[in-house]
């Protein structure tokens, strides 16, 4: 399993578009991802205080694009990116993801 963040409405727009696309594919080439225990190290660093948030649970076998785990902020670890749309049926469950009162997030159940 990986898990991508996203906000509900652009997760309700993939649905309506038949897969999912941000700007970063278009920008960078790729979708940023995490592992589990990666998640809330970008969740608090970039969407810190955010609403309407969700957790894309996805099963690395159902992606019809190439994944490749790398290192692109030379932080020593690597994340896991998906070099083209994700196809929604990839994605097993869709887990809201709310923050806690000082903004920050912690790791909601997942599947």
């Amino acid at each position: 399993m990986i898990l991508h963040i996203t906000r509900l409405s652009d997760w309700k727009t993939a649905q309506a578009a038949g897969d999912y696309r941000l700007d970063t594919l278009a920008q960078e080439g790729f979708i940023h991802c995490s592992t589990r225990e990666q998640v809330l190290g970008p969740a608090n660093e970039f969407y810190l205080g955010q609403d309407d948030l969700v957790l894309l649970v996805i099963d690395p076998e159902r992606l019809a694009a190439e994944l490749v785990y790398e290192d692109s902020y030379n932080s020593g670890v690597a994340f896991p990116h998906i070099y083209g749309p994700l196809n929604l049926d990839a994605v097993t469950h869709v887990i809201p993801f709310p923050h806690r009162p000082d903004g920050t997030f912690e790791l909601p159940p997942l599947p």
